[in-house]
């Protein structure tokens, strides 16, 4: 089994619950939106780190990370974009990539609005984890954490952080 904690759109913030609760997963997945900052560099000191740079994201980070990404956690194929459209109306891109890679799982950002949902007509689980920084219209920030267990996603948790303008 691999424990994921997910998050995106940190914007250049990342408390210490974030840190916590990554601590205790096997890898953490970022979607997108760094922001300025060291956050790539906090986050993957702590586990195995896997991300896909965002719309606001500078040269530096889309140097060291790809638009978007495909790959295997256990038996579970993953598909890791920060724009892919609203959920079930994905972007012209995004439906090439789920066409041509067939992933089980599809993670995105962007939105900053949480969403846990199956797609049925692509036979995937569409997983956007919200905003986990302080900057952007959303109220409450978010983050995902779930496993994966041969071919399932298993123990799904949405976690708050607390509220947009709280620090901790």
């Amino acid at each position: 089994m691999t424990r994921i904690a997910l998050l995106s759109d940190t914007h250049g913030y990342l408390d210490n619950r974030i840190t916590e609760l990554s601590a205790e997963a096997d890898q953490i997945w970022h979607a997108g939106d760094f922001g300025e900052g060291n956050v790539t560099e906090k986050l993957s000191a702590i586990r195995p780190f896997k991300a896909v740079y965002g719309n606001i994201d500078g040269q530096p980070t889309r140097k060291s990370y790809p638009e978007h990404l495909y790959f295997k956690v256990e038996k579970v194929g993953v598909l890791m974009i920060h724009i892919a459209g609203p959920f079930g109306s994905y972007t012209p891109q995004t439906r090439s990539l789920i066409q041509e890679h067939q992933p089980k799982l599809l993670v995105c950002g962007h939105s900053h609005i949480l969403k846990v949902a199956m797609d049925q007509k692509f036979n995937l689980l569409y997983m956007n984890p919200g905003a986990a920084g302080k900057h952007g219209f959303h109220k409450m920030r978010t983050m995902l954490r779930f496993s994966i267990d041969g071919d399932n996603i298993t123990q799904l948790e949405a976690i708050e952080l607390g509220m947009r303008g709280s620090i901790s």
